[in-house]
């Protein structure tokens, strides 16, 4: 994950490419319920199922330079009242990112084996809409808004301060995963909100889309 990493060889790239790209693949299946992790039976307030929210980039502040590598400890985003400890999570057996334990409806997953939040590239975060009961961490994702704020807690003592450029709540017709989850612009520090969305479909037991929130790196305090 380090920036000053040695280049990588012909079959390193291969490999980090299929990665990549299982990587990809598992978290739409996540998205879409395909994993077998059991939803609420409601409707969440994940707003348009097509809603692409436009912005412009004038309007937006810098970019910050990218952070070196450190692990997020904590998640704020101030609009929804979201103050969520971060865990590290891996691949399950189908290739799809482990989201935190049901139980645990208020913790946000990190793909630790990827970009760190504050480091070059895209970092991912994982988090449920709800459980079968109650909304879960992030119930209310897709109503935030480009320009609003998203700050991850590392472990190196700096809070990364993201700004929103873009929320989409993505169907699974036509999916993108490289354009939802890959860095959207070659050398920034960005990150990826990803939860389920769109309307429940009770027959296949799983959402209809993804909602994805990018933002991108604009400061850093401590």
């Amino acid at each position: 994950m380090s920036d000053d990493r040695e280049p990588a060889t012909g079959s390193g790239r291969l490999i980090t490419g299929l990665t990549w790209a299982v990587l990809l693949l598992g978290l739409w299946l996540w998205g879409l319920g395909v994993t077998g992790t059991p939803h609420g039976t409601g409707d969440p307030a994940t707003g348009d199922l097509f809603a692409v929210t436009p912005v412009d980039p004038a309007r937006l502040p810098r970019p910050a330079t990218p952070l070196g590598d450190a692990v997020p400890q904590r998640v704020d985003i101030p609009q929804l009242g979201v103050r969520a400890p971060v865990v590290s999570r891996g691949l399950d057996a189908q290739g799809a990112v482990d989201p935190p334990p049901l139980d645990q409806p208020g913790v946000v997953g990190w793909y630790g084996a990827g970009t760190a939040p504050g480091a070059k590239g895209a970092a991912l975060l994982v988090g449920h809409v709800d459980t079968a009961t109650r909304p879960a961490v992030f119930y209310k994702l897709s109503t935030l808004k480009p320009g609003e704020t998203v700050r991850v807690v590392r472990s190196d003592g700096t809070v990364a301060e993201f700004t929103i450029d873009d929320v989409r709540v993505l169907p699974r017709a036509g999916f993108d995963a490289d354009q939802a989850y890959g860095p959207h612009r070659p050398g920034r520090a960005e990150l990826r909100l990803i939860t389920c969305g769109g309307s429940f479909d009770r027959a296949s037991h799983s959402y209809t889309a993804n909602v994805v929130v990018s933002a991108y790196l604009t400061g850093t305090t401590r």
